[in-house]
């Protein structure tokens, strides 16, 4: 969505390349509302059973493949009239390396005499695949703020590559060099990110600033799953003083209205003391606000972090909404992923929110190696229950994570990168493919009837739907309300197509019956 995608780890490199001299902009293809339809790509053809057919309804997931953003023609033409000498394309998703790739590529089509260098998760992970493609001319591996700087004086004065941190070149028999990944120790000393090279008004929600912030790195937890965790390949658990993040925000408001702050931390509420003290200091830099910004950490929050004290201050401070990090209340699947049993903390943190009036999302896991469905089942009924929204997640492996390991062990990786993707349902092991879209759909009709008892709308009578039905509804809370009448009688998750006809979704009989 939108609201994650602002280019905050580049604007971050930027400020430090501006640091050291540099000329830097920044070109965010994705600063674009245009999305075109594509074709499915091959690899994905066995998708189109479960999302061919387009629904209207509040119970759809996906219908068409898109390109989103500017076309590969205009960033080419971009990287031509910059004439920059060095040119860093960030592929943070394994899913989508293909297109950084051909990124690259069109780049050097338009702009022949730059260097590229190739930075983010993917890279960091997977070098000797990037470096395949024949139009990368570096990867730099880890946190990119000081080696950019770095490489970019190095071309420039034609200095040995050797020592830069975290390169990955090709020497002079082909043959690569690679380097470990480079985390930073002191954060404390890094420039602040060059926000100004952002195009804000893209990111813009209710005509005020949407801004992102990081105040802390990795997560001591380690989660099988995360390829961010303290069992991952990733750099340990550091976190900013509150005064550099607070001159951060302080930075963003002296030039812009903002309106809506999310957090980008793994953990954030990991330390009390100074997440407290972040808190505090947020009030009392917009307390003359007659607006507050929102507060968000959309990445999600442990609950065994949280009290009433805690949640009490992040309300003040301008938190509406806590995302819970759940993973499965299933004692066996908990061990899988390496997390503890959480339930009563999360409990507690549900309580303490809603006595705040702030509104909680559940997040779970589903489709994991070795994961019960009916497990998973369990868990999504729990969270509705609870009165919790449900934040189901399909698995994916991401590289650098346990589970990759696992899956790579298992011969249970996607053939292709690409299916690398919760919307690919990359994994069909223990809960096939029908089973996780059957999941995720009774996760969309459990949310929708929670709205319908939060706006006090009545749930409909349970009623047969016939076969080969049009209906001439527009209004999505409508068309819901129709498809769940029949749901409530026979179980069948059915959609409606943009002309009026009702259709049955593909969906597992042997998990609905114990609905």
């Amino acid at each position: 969505t939108t609201k994650r995608t602002i280019p905050y780890g580049l604007s971050c490199i930027a400020g430090n390349l501006i640091k050291e001299g540099f000329t830097v902009e920044i070109f965010d293809s994705l600063a674009n509302s245009k999305s075109k339809i594509i074709n499915f790509p091959e690899e994905m053809d066995y998708l189109k059973k479960y999302y061919e057919t387009a629904d209207i309804s509040p119970f759809s997931l996906f219908n068409n493949f898109k390109h989103f953003g500017y076309s590969f023609e205009t960033i080419g033409k971009k990287a031509r009239e910059s004439d920059a000498f060095l040119i860093g394309i960030s592929s943070l998703f394994t899913p989508y390396a293909g297109i950084a790739l051909k990124t690259a590529e069109t780049i050097k089509s338009h702009h022949p005499d730059c260097k590229i260098v190739m930075g983010g998760h993917h890279p960091t992970s997977m070098p000797e695949t990037v470096m395949r493609c024949k139009y990368i001319d570096f990867v730099l591996r880890g946190e990119g703020e000081i080696s950019i700087p770095l490489l970019a004086k190095s071309i420039k004065k034609n200095l040995p590559l050797d020592n830069i941190p975290g390169i990955v070149f090709r020497k002079q028999d082909e043959t690569l060099h690679i380097s470990e990944p480079t985390w930073i120790k002191d954060i404390e000393k890094l420039a602040l990110p060059a926000s100004h090279l952002i195009k804000t008004s893209f990111y813009r929600r209710n005509k005020k600033q949407a801004v992102t912030v990081v105040a802390s790195r990795g997560c001591p937890i380690k989660c099988s799953y995360c390829s961010v965790s303290g069992a991952s390949s990733h750099g340990t658990y550091r976190k900013r003083s509150v005064e550099s993040v607070i001159s951060e925000i302080t930075a963003e408001a002296k030039s812009n209205e903002v309106g809506f702050i999310d957090f980008e931390d793994e953990n954030l509420t990991l330390d009390k003391k100074w997440f407290l003290s972040l808190m505090e200091e947020i009030i009392n830099l917009f307390k003359l606000k007659q607006e507050k910004p929102e507060l968000r950490a959309m990445n999600g929050l442990f609950p065994n972090s949280l009290d009433m004290e805690t949640i009490k201050i992040m309300k003040k401070a301008g938190f509406k909404i806590l995302n819970l990090s759940l993973g499965s209340i299933s004692l066996n699947q908990l061990s899988k992923f390496n997390r503890p049993d959480i339930r009563k903390a999360f409990e507690g943190a549900v309580e303490s929110a809603k006595s705040n009036d702030m509104e909680v999302v559940g997040y779970i896991i589903i489709g994991a190696p070795f994961q019960d469905p009916f497990d998973s089942l369990q868990d999504i009924l729990y969270l509705f229950k609870n009165k919790i929204l449900i934040g189901a997640s399909v698995f994916y492996p991401s590289p650098g994570s346990l589970d990759f390991e696992l899956c790579k062990h298992e011969n249970l990786l996607p053939k292709s990168l690409s299916l690398m993707r919760s919307s690919s349902f990359p994994l069909s092991h223990t809960t096939s493919r029908k089973q996780v879209n059957t999941l995720m759909r009774l996760s969309r009709i459990l949310n929708f009837i929670k709205f319908l008892n939060d706006k006090k709308i009545e749930i409909p009578i349970p009623k047969p739907i016939p076969d080969n039905i049009e209906i001439s509804l527009k209004d999505r809370i409508e068309i819901g309300k129709f498809l769940l009448s029949g749901f409530l009688y026979d179980r069948e998750i059915r959609g409606v197509t943009p002309d009026g006809r009702v259709f049955k979704h593909l969906a597992s009989k042997e998990l609905l019956i114990f609905c």
